[in-house]
């Protein structure tokens, strides 16, 4: 990716550049003529060299890890972000599995629309419904929110590289639901909750990322149990626009395990429900 991104001509990475101006809401210091206009220029680079290398190779998915730049100048976060806006999958930090599962969901919408990698990275208790703050380093894909988004540039804490640009939005309220697939050893596992997403009852300044709020059915403390107790990942997929319905036909398909959580998840009656699914599944294998 290094030897791509510096393969890049400058005169593509500037036409690039000016059509993100044309698209989106572009940071004053970001434009033509801004003191941090390099910083658009490298990450439109490396949009290019990573398009490049995933056509060249027919992969509908791929991941980052922010340990592992080299000599990149800056974690990839635009570059990711429209990529996936494109109908590609993406994990952070090596995960192939979520990259995987988000390729799958996106194959099932027109242009990918609606599904974006995802992560739970803060929790709201209260006064008020109990909610989840999801978001990422910078990779959340835009087509989560029909706002224009706004291309910005922050600092990183971590990965010591320079600041990476990125797009900041929130996701606009839907009904939607928080899907991963887990390795339990023995199977792969997908797992999917239900969940409402709502607008931010507060102003997100410290949080310049794009970023989205639901409330998880049935509650934030049953989901999160239930998630807990059939090894759900941190990492995950946000869909509004695939259907519990279409998720459960795919596993169907796939002869993957598909554990629910919703609106009807009953703790106790969840817990044998996983119970018999091993059971189930060990006695199977063993006749397979």
């Amino acid at each position: 990716l290094v030897e791509a991104v510096a393969a890049v001509s400058d005169s593509d990475a500037e036409a690039l550049a000016k059509f993100y101006e044309a698209q989106y809401d572009v940071a004053d210091e970001l434009k033509v003529g801004g003191a941090r206009h390099d910083s658009l220029v490298y990450a439109a680079k490396q949009e290019i060299a990573l398009r490049g290398l995933l056509e060249a190779g027919g992969f509908s998915a791929f991941t980052s890890n922010f340990e592992d730049l080299g000599d990149l100048k800056q974690l990839p976060g635009l570059a990711v972000q429209r990529l996936m806006a494109d109908g590609y999958g993406f994990g952070g930090e090596g995960d192939w599995k979520t990259s995987a599962l988000g390729a799958i969901l996106k194959a099932m919408t027109p242009a990918g629309g609606g599904t974006s990698f995802m992560e739970d990275y803060t929790y709201h208790f209260g006064p008020g419904p109990a909610k989840v703050l999801g978001a990422h380093m910078l990779e959340v894909c835009p087509t989560i929110t029909s706002a224009k988004p706004r291309i910005e540039i922050h600092p990183l804490g971590i990965g010591g590289k320079e600041d990476p640009v990125r797009m900041v939005f929130t996701a606009e309220p839907a009904a939607g639901r928080v899907v991963c697939l887990v390795d339990i050893g023995d199977r792969f596992r997908i797992i999917s909750n239900e969940i409402k997403i709502v607008e931010p009852t507060e102003d997100l300044p410290l949080l310049p990322v794009a970023r989205a709020v639901w409330e998880p059915l049935p509650s934030l403390a049953e989901s999160a149990e239930a998630w807990m107790l059939a090894g759900g990942s941190h990492h995950t997929v946000l869909t509004n626009a695939v259907s519990e319905e279409t998720i459960e036909d795919y596993a169907r398909i796939a002869g993957v395990e598909l554990v629910q959580i919703d609106k009807d998840t009953n703790l106790r009656s969840f817990r044998k429900d996983l119970q018999y699914a091993n059971t189930y599944y060990r006695f199977a294998d063993s006749i397979g």
